[in-house]
């Protein structure tokens, strides 16, 4: 579903991208500041199985704004990934946890959902943003 926004007087129309259905946020607890470059996968669970929909990383801003892939939008049971071991390793730091996974349901693909993770060495915390 597409926004358009029509200037009176102005000759062009500006259409706006719909949000995607799904981001996430990392921040280093320890650090109070972002974590850019932590690799998250987003699955779905088909028929008992963990399917890979999409893969991206962390910006500067420890944000992916846009991790849902380029399809319609669906409700299910999903997680992601947080590929925290390798970030911490790459930091020349030790983790307990080499992989954060997070499962969640989608039950309304119209609505926005959006999954922070606060993150040190040895715990975390999730929740649904907003």
């Amino acid at each position: 579903m597409s926004a358009a926004l029509i200037l009176t007087g102005a000759s062009q129309v500006y259409a706006a991208e719909p949000a995607n259905l799904l981001s996430v946020h990392v921040l280093n607890e320890q650090t109070g500041k972002p974590a850019a470059g932590v690799g998250v996968t987003l699955e779905q669970k088909t028929e008992g199985k963990w399917v890979q929909l999409n893969h991206a990383t962390t910006d500067n801003q420890g944000r992916i704004k846009a991790l849902w892939p380029n399809k319609p939008a669906a409700s299910g049971d999903f997680r992601v990934v947080f590929e925290t071991g390798a970030w911490f390793a790459s930091h020349q730091q030790q983790s307990f946890f080499p992989e954060i996974p997070v499962m969640f349901h989608i039950d309304n693909p119209q609505e926005h959902y959006h999954i922070p993770l606060l993150l040190s060495q040895y715990g975390y915390s999730t929740y649904r943003g907003s």
